[in-house]
């Protein structure tokens, strides 16, 4: 077993998946459960697809469950996805089911992947692509250890025809694009509202209906759909960022085929 071989065998098939994820259908940033299951759904529909995390780990919030009980809670209408997807999970009373965090996780992750969707981890976006009509067109990227250790380093540009942001509650991409480009989000005031203090049924009920096009080019998907359009975080339930990375991948998948 040779060393070289070993580095050129890691090197060489990085660099030619990577090279191939510069052209894409859909861009999602965030590998949470709204980010792999949005990239599940469009791989599946055909969209050449790719997912950038920052992180070294997946999954978001998701593996921590609730403070640190690696258990989460689903509704019905969630419980069905994790049905769909293998994920096994028990009835706690009439309305709610719980599950194992970290099977949840690493079910969605793998056939995410298997599905067709490409999946970069330790990629942070610190910039986006923008065109004529403020047309969000791509992702600018660089690893995340140059943006934590405040390197001086110039970045690589991702092209796609749609973006998702779903990178939770600090909802990187939006904000990016509120800063270099002002109060151009379908927002009441253009900008960024920021989320609203713990309150499960509402948050639940709005992250769906706040999954949308937030401006051209460029959707927004899971917790981050509630802090841009200022609605609660709900905590330890996780159907709703099922249910909101599906309708993403709708919305998405639309969009592309419309053109």
């Amino acid at each position: 077993m040779d060393e070289v071989t070993i580095s050129k065998a890691i090197t060489e098939s990085f660099v030619r998946e990577f090279a191939a994820a510069m052209d894409v259908d859909v861009a999602i940033v965030g590998a949470g459960p709204s980010g792999m299951i949005a990239g599940y759904y469009l791989a599946r529909a055909g969209a050449k697809t790719v997912i950038f995390e920052k992180q070294l780990r997946l999954g978001g919030g998701m593996p921590g469950g609730g403070m640190m009980f690696n258990r989460i809670v689903l509704q019905e209408e969630g419980k069905a996805i994790l049905d769909e997807f293998g994920v096994r999970t028990e009835k706690y009373d009439a309305e709610h089911y719980t599950a194992d965090a970290l099977e949840a996780v690493s079910t969605i992750c793998s056939r995410t992947i298997q599905a067709g969707a490409k999946i970069f981890n330790l990629i942070s976006v610190e910039d986006v692509m923008i065109r004529e009509d403020n047309r969000i067109a791509g992702l600018v990227l660089n690893w995340s250890a140059v943006s934590w250790s405040k390197l001086h380093v110039d970045p690589l540009a991702v092209r796609s025809k749609r973006v998702i942001d779903a990178t939770g509650h600090e909802c990187e991409v939006c904000r990016i694009v509120e800063r270099k480009l002002g109060p151009i989000l379908r927002t009441s005031t253009g900008r960024v509202l920021g989320e609203k203090s713990m309150w499960a049924e509402k948050g639940e009920a709005d992250i769906v209906d706040n999954t949308s096009e937030v401006c051209p080019g460029l959707l927004v998907a899971g917790m981050a759909a509630n802090a841009v359009y200022g609605s609660p975080r709900m905590g330890a339930i996780f159907g709703g960022m099922l249910l909101s990375g599906k309708k993403a991948a709708a919305l998405a998948q639309s969009a592309l085929s419309g053109e």
